[in-house]
């Protein structure tokens, strides 16, 4: 691949994709002590970033020799992009999904056009059947990352960051498979080989990073994040030769960070963003980085986030920055005791949403009661006053896990 292919790829995405906004971010900067820009890919059509190297390969295709059909595995962005470029092209799609994809994404994949075919109980399953509508159909199989096509019509959001802001000292982008890491990094690195490129994934999905450190693929067996966007187990064998050459820096941000971001993003930008594309400027706001007073570009690679989650997210989201609180309580198992309980949390400013009697626990006396309390308060601080004005009242509290 040259430079040239991503101009190429731009080209062909002129009148089939947005050039996404990339504001500064005045609330954000002064968190992390940089400047901050958000490049908005959440606002891309179909929702993410994905659409670009999906309509780049579909068209190119189209332009050599119109292929009878196209056919791609995924429940998530690409199967969007990849159903939204076949239609603009008049070429039939077909999207293999697992079983278990909510509705959600199935009704706005045919919604842009594509034959959905049910398969399997994983990725693997639904590739493998992908592969099989290949052959049946004599139609063209589109990688979601693993395709030089694909990585340039990626690389095309890394011009525009370049053109919006062209003193850019560093940019962050989220990874998975890697086909929007090796695509920005090379289109950057070939411009201004002075910015400096940081790929970010999902602590407990992190293939691409310790493939990055052990300068070899490494496939990772168990992963579980909230963000599923970047959730790949194996990282693609072209992506990982960009990455390599071009990439500075491989990072990861946990789950609560990612959620901590969202909720961010919500209150101050009024803007929802999925987990995956969240996790650039997660990153940012970590406190990790050791870079200070430059300028960031941070990749805000998509915005499909499942309606049904949003409330597990803000959950979590609220626990890491202090504003919930989730503990257990010992008492008397007898009248008056929750009303004392609550007339100390009353007197505390803290604001009970739940409360869960357990009368089994083998840690507790026959005539005690656990309850356990979930509660909003106004931060670290707060919470730690109510926990300890709590047990200067003799209440045992107990935590599933340290939080202060």
């Amino acid at each position: 691949m040259e430079l040239k292919d991503v101009y190429a790829a731009r080209q062909r995405l002129a009148n089939a994709v947005h050039h996404t906004q990339m504001p500064h971010s005045k609330t954000f900067s002064a968190l992390c002590g940089n400047d901050i820009y958000l490049k908005s890919e959440h606002q891309q059509r179909t929702g993410s970033f994905k659409v670009r190297g999906a309509y780049n390969k579909i068209a190119k295709l189209a332009a050599d020799k119109k292929p009878d059909a196209v056919v791609a595995s995924s429940a998530g962005n690409h199967a969007q992009g990849v159903a939204f470029a076949a239609a603009e092209r008049g070429i039939e799609s077909f999207i293999v999904m697992p079983t278990g994809t909510p509705i959600a994404k199935i009704t706005a994949t045919r919604d842009y056009g594509a034959n959905v075919v049910l398969s399997g109980d994983c990725y693997d399953d639904a590739y493998n059947k992908a592969r099989e509508i290949e052959k049946e159909k004599n139609a063209a199989f589109i990688h979601p990352f693993d395709d030089e096509d694909v990585i340039a019509g990626q690389g095309t959001v890394a011009l525009e960051m370049l053109e919006d802001c062209p003193d850019l000292d560093v940019v962050i982008v989220p990874a998975g498979g890697g086909g929007l890491l090796a695509g920005a990094a090379f289109a950057i690195k070939n411009i201004n080989p002075k910015i400096k490129v940081i790929g970010v994934q999902a602590a407990r999905a992190n293939a691409i990073v310790r493939s990055f450190e052990a300068k070899k693929l490494i496939r990772t067996d168990n992963i579980f994040t909230i963000a599923d966007g970047i959730a790949v187990k194996n990282p693609g064998e072209i992506t990982m030769k960009y990455i390599s050459r071009y990439v500075d820096a491989m990072m990861t941000v946990t789950d609560e960070e990612i959620a901590s971001c969202i909720i961010h993003l919500i209150e101050r930008t009024k803007q929802i963003v999925e987990p995956a594309g969240a996790a650039s400027l997660a990153l940012a706001l970590s406190g990790s980085l050791v870079e200070k007073n430059k300028k960031i570009g941070c990749l805000l690679s998509g915005g499909n986030i499942d309606v049904g989650f949003i409330h597990k997210i803000i959950e979590k989201g609220l626990v890491s920055r202090g504003r919930q609180l989730k503990f257990s309580v010992v008492l008397s198992d007898k009248p008056g005791s929750l009303s004392s309980f609550a007339g100390v949390m009353s007197d505390n400013n803290a604001n009970i949403i739940s409360v869960q009697y357990d009368r089994m626990s083998t840690e507790i006396h026959l005539n005690e009661t656990i309850l356990h309390i979930t509660c909003e308060v106004g931060g670290f601080e707060h919470g730690k006053r109510v926990i300890t004005n709590l047990e200067k009242s003799g209440y045992k509290v107990i935590f599933n896990e340290k939080i202060f």
